[in-house]
């Protein structure tokens, strides 16, 4: 499954159309909404995750372009602080990439960043906080 982070910016004439919701129905695309800021007749901005088949992902991003919404590809990286990780297990349950996993038999957790889609679901979610999400490209450079 590819995921990716994305900044949308919407016109202001559209900020009052269900556009996420036909990204969904029409395109079979999941997103995780990570930040919003859309009142009507005013210009929006979205950060979210959106999840699915690359082609259905492209798809959409297409369908959004037509609508007038600006797209930017944001980067995120995420990294663990092994000082502060206890191997309790927890992210690996959330992670939708399996980037942290179990390795067995030692049943250690390990963190491969190359599958990380840096959603930023295990930062929320680690009870010490070992992991630390940073966005690569500023959201604020859309503004």
């Amino acid at each position: 499954m590819y995921a990716h982070m994305y900044v949308l910016k919407f016109p202001k004439e559209i900020t009052d159309q269900p556009i996420i919701c036909k990204l969904v129905r029409e395109y079979d695309v999941e997103f995780n909404i990570l930040k919003a800021d859309i009142l009507v007749q005013q210009e929006g901005l979205m950060v979210l995750e959106l999840r699915g088949a690359k082609a259905k992902v492209d798809k959409g991003l297409n369908f959004l372009k037509q609508q007038g919404v600006h797209i930017k590809s944001i980067a995120a990286s995420i990294s663990r602080d092994d000082e502060k990780c206890f191997q309790c297990g927890a992210c690996t349950g959330i992670c939708p990439t399996n980037a942290l996993f179990v390795s067995r038999p030692e049943m250690a957790i390990m963190f491969d960043p190359d599958k990380c889609s840096g959603c930023g679901l295990c930062v929320t979610l680690c009870p010490v906080r070992a992991m630390e999400v940073s966005l690569n490209n500023m959201i604020s450079s859309l503004n």
